[in-house]
This record gives structure tokens, sequence and C-alpha cells, in this order.
């Protein structure tokens, strides 16, 4: 089971499948599998900020905002329903803050999420593993929290769907590579507000539509049964969308990108895993500049069947 949370994902604090994807116990983006029976409980606790941002391709500070910075709670399980089939289940807790400005940060429980991930290809190539997996993903908000107030919001109220494709290759001393990449699919909003201007036109509705997003990660690392550690470098960006306008808030509609490197590492005693995490965006548009840490604690145990109590992902074979 693995966690990878940075992160710089959550810059605007507004992609609930970001904001998932950076710590969650066994992602949809990394090349693990629980076994059969196997179940994994999660805890994670996430904090990011940023006081600038890229409006546009502008590069500025806002002294009307200061530091926005956010923080997470996220619960999350993963159960092995047979050797190469996992479900994956996760639900975060999000605040919202920003130091300089009268605004009122948001708090609430965000989207909730489930995935199914299959792995569908496992060979041995060149000294080692090589594994192929497909994932795919809903989420749904959880609560009627406000989208149409970013930076602050805590999302972006959008129900989603997900698909991608992951590359793992595992070599027998324990170094790895990960490759991923993916698409998810948005749902239309709607605001609390009768019209909005997207790309300089004004639309009297209060139905907004979010643009679809691509994402894609390479991971380099290195683990065995006592400890995991990996740097990384992961890019999304929207498929369509404006940019923020000179001296106003971003909106749903934004074409959010952002480039973000990072580190992840995990120790395991026994059953229980102990998991940190740092990021970093270096570049982007329509988003912010975000520096993150992340730590929790990830719990395995045997739900059903027979075999091993333990309940640890594979390692490399001796």
């Amino acid at each position: 089971m693995k966690i990878s949370l940075p992160t710089g994902k959550a810059v605007w604090l507004v992609l609930s499948f970001l904001l998932v994807g950076r710590l969650a116990a066994q992602t949809p983006t990394d090349g693990l599998m629980m076994s059969r029976g196997n179940f994994c409980a999660a805890l994670v606790y996430n904090h990011s900020q940023w006081n600038q941002y890229w409006e546009g391709t502008n590069f500025r500070a806002n002294p009307n905002l200061g530091t926005v910075s956010m923080q997470s709670g996220m619960a999350m399980g993963a159960l092995g329903i047979t050797d190469n089939l996992n479900l994956i289940v996760a639900l975060p807790y999000v605040q919202t803050r920003a130091s300089a400005s009268y605004l009122q940060g948001q708090r609430g429980f965000q989207d909730a999420s489930v995935w199914l991930k299959y792995r569908f290809a496992k060979t041995q190539v060149v000294g080692g593993t090589l594994s192929a997996f497909v994932t795919g993903g809903v989420s749904t908000p959880t609560t009627n929290y406000l989208a149409d107030y970013l930076p602050l919001s805590i999302g972006l109220r959008s129900q989603t769907a997900s698909s991608r494709l992951v590359l793992d290759y595992l070599s027998k001393p324990g170094f790895y590579v990960t490759a991923q990449a993916g698409y998810t699919r948005r749902g239309n909003i709607r605001i609390d507000r009768d019209s909005y201007l997207y790309e300089n036109r004004l639309y009297y509705t209060n139905e907004v539509r979010v643009p679809d997003m691509a994402d894609g990660t390479v991971r380099i690392g290195f683990r065995n049964k006592r400890f995991q550690t990996d740097v990384y470098l992961e890019r999304f960006a929207a498929l369509s969308g404006d940019d923020i306008r000179y001296n106003d808030m971003p909106f749903p509609t934004n074409a959010m990108k952002a480039t973000t490197v990072g580190w992840y590492g995990r120790l395991n005693i026994k059953q229980l895993s102990i998991i940190g995490g740092a990021s970093h965006v270096l570049s982007g548009r329509n988003v912010g500049q975000s520096t993150g840490f992340s730590a929790g604690v990830l719990y395995a145990f045997r739900v059903f069947g027979h075999g091993e109590k333990c309940a640890k992902p594979e390692e490399p074979q001796d």
C-alpha cells in the first residue's frame, strides 16, 4: 500500500481528483496492488500554501490575499477483491484560509471518490517485472459547498469520471520506475448567480461547464519490505478554459495547468506504515505556486480468505 499526496496538486484546492491523488492509500496512479482479501486503511494529513500565482501567464502576488493555505485530513481504504483487482475509496475533509483577506475560508467534507484498479499484465523483463494497470473511477460532492469562491473553495463541486493507464517496472534489487497518464471528465456545475463571463462573453445562466483534465506522472524510486522512497515529476492541464482576468478572482472555467516536483517516503513496521511527502509547483497557469507536505499512517489487515495475515503490497522478488 502506498500513499503519495503531495501536493502541489491541490493548487487552487479545487480539483477533487488531484487532492485525493496526491496522498492516498493504494492510489489509482501507483504500481502497487493489495492481494486478495487484504484491506489497507489510511489516515492522511496534508498542508499546502502559496503567496504567488500565475494569472494566465503573468506571475504575481496579491497583497489582498496574502498567503493562501489548505489543510486536509483524508480517510482512505483499498480492498483486494482479487490479486489483480482492487477497490479504492476516499473522502477528504478540507479547510482553506487567506492570511490577509477579509474573506473567510471554507471547511467541510469535499468529494467522495471510488475507483477500480485492474492489473491486466505482469511479465518478467530485463532483470525485473513489468506490470500494466488500468483504473477507472468516479467522484461526487458530499456537501453543498460553494464552488464559485476560488481560491478559497474546497472543491469545484463537479461530478467526475476518470480513466488511466499505469506502467510499473520493478527490478529485482528493488529500484522501480512508474509512469501513468489519465483523463478526467468533469460535469457541469451550478453556481449561486445567474450570469458569468467566459472568454469576455457574458452568459445568462447559472450553469457552468468545467474543463476536462489530463494528467501524467513519472516516478523513480526504491522499495523493499522495510521502506519505500521515490521522487516524481507530475503534470496536469485543463483541456479547455480561459485565463483569470486581471485583478479578478479565479473561476471554475479557468484553464488550470501545473508542473510539480515531489518526494514520497514510507516506513513499514509490521502491518503499520508511516508515510510522508513534500512537493513544489515549478510552473503553471491560473494556479498558485504551491509548496506542500504530508504525513499519514496506514494499517493493513486481512478481511476474508485464507493465507498470510500481513496485508502488504508486493515487494521485489529474491
